[in-house]
């Protein structure tokens, strides 16, 4: 949709009238000055790489004179440049692990932008001067290097970048329970190159290249919003909505509704006999079964073990067979633990847990309490309140066990 709306953009800036025509190029100023403050604010130091790299090369076109045709050889300096360093840095950064924006020996960062816009200016001023010289004229002119459209160094370049920002956003190998969701700002990475290389490649159309780096900025601007929606609306470990979204959730339900707080049974024990790692794919498979949960239910993770299920406009009665179904589901499934030797692919593991003895493999049991809105249970705290006081009660009575 942004590609669309980018072409939309491009078509109608022809027809702008001489007074609002600057927009076109102030337009990609200001979505990826705002990009740059939102990813530096949120923290995302991928994508604040790629907009850094984006306005910087953007700024210093305009700077060196370019223009659509790229006729000038500053301005054809500064393009290639462009065309070449947005995916090299790209690429470089999809070697480490986002650890955000301030994190230790960031300072290497700095130091490379540094050089990269120190050469790229020796560079545009081949000729100008006895320090620059006039070689560059000639490596710019070969055919690794023409411009425009985009060259060949480039093109190579931005599909190395899309590649292994694909790589980052495609899911895991492993048992789809314990799967991560692509983050969007990986997904946004690779649009961005996207919107990017038809800016490259459609550059000497009038505002088509303002408008595909503007839509480029907007991809990643957005992504960074839905990674932060991400982080505070979901849980990080079981990939639940987490307890805020909950809490929202609440305040806008109506007068009948259920809900169900389910506990994993002995879940210290696990995590002392097996270790914390075990413990987390305990809380995973047991929140992939809660995610599957029928009847209208939706479940979230409420803190620690203990999980919540609310079914919306459902009455207890209603919900109780599925929650029933399942404690059953939890308990029939057999989890054998992940080891070094465990094959990632599915079919594989599924092979080994069948052919593991009972004593190999590990059982998990939850315990649930359900309660719903009445006329003495009138606000969302007071049901939640008695169904946890319902699940303690399934505690005391032995656990593995739905009570209401």
């Amino acid at each position: 949709m942004i590609l669309l709306a980018a072409a939309l953009a491009a078509g109608a800036g022809s027809r702008l009238p001489h007074t609002l025509s600057g927009l076109t190029e102030v337009g990609p100023y200001i979505v990826l000055f705002f990009g740059v403050a939102i990813s530096a604010w949120f923290n995302r130091g991928r994508a604040l790489i790629m907009l850094v790299s984006l306005l910087a090369g953007y700024a210093g076109f305009h700077i060196a004179g370019g223009d659509p045709g790229g006729e000038t050889f500053a301005g054809r300096a500064v393009f290639t440049a462009l065309a070449v360093l947005v995916p090299f840095n790209v690429l470089l950064a999809s070697f480490f692990p986002d650890g955000g924006v301030r994190q230790h020996r960031n300072y290497r960062w700095l130091l490379l932008g540094l050089a990269e816009i120190l050469i790229v200016i020796w560079i545009a001023y081949a000729g100008r001067s006895d320090l620059s010289g006039t070689a560059w004229h000639d490596v710019l002119d070969s055919r690794l290097l023409r411009s425009p459209p985009t060259p060949l160094v480039a093109r190579v370049m931005i599909a190395v970048a899309f590649v292994a920002a694909l790589l980052r956003a495609w899911p895991r190998r492993g048992p789809k329970e314990l799967r991560k969701e692509p983050r969007p700002v990986d997904i946004g990475i690779a649009s961005a190159l996207v919107a990017f290389f038809v800016a490259c490649e459609m550059k000497g159309g009038q505002g088509v290249f303002s408008a595909f780096i503007a839509a480029a900025g907007v991809m990643l601007l957005v992504a960074v919003l839905q990674e932060s929606h991400r982080l505070a609306f979901r849980d990080e470990l079981t990939n639940l909505p987490s307890r805020r979204a909950l809490e929202e959730r609440l305040a806008g339900l109506g007068p009948r509704y259920a809900v169900a707080m389910a506990d994993v049974d002995h879940f210290k024990q696990f995590n002392d006999a097996h270790g914390h790692h075990v413990g987390d794919q305990v809380l995973k498979l047991v929140a992939a079964r809660l995610a599957r949960i029928e009847g209208g239910g939706v479940s979230y993770r409420y803190g620690g073990e203990e999980f919540c299920v609310l079914f919306p406009d459902r009455s207890l009665e209603e919900a109780m067979p599925h929650l029933e179904r399942l404690r059953k589901d939890i308990e029939d499934y057999r989890i054998a633990v992940r080891g070094g030797d465990r094959p990632k692919a599915r079919e594989a593991g599924s092979r080994l847990r069948a052919a593991r003895s009972p004593e190999k493999t590990l059982s998990v049991t939850v315990s649930v309490g359900a309660a719903e809105r009445d006329d003495t249970l009138i606000r969302p705290l007071l049901v939640i309140r008695a169904a946890d006081e319902a699940l303690y009660r399934a505690k005391r009575a032995g656990r593995n066990r739905v009570m209401r």
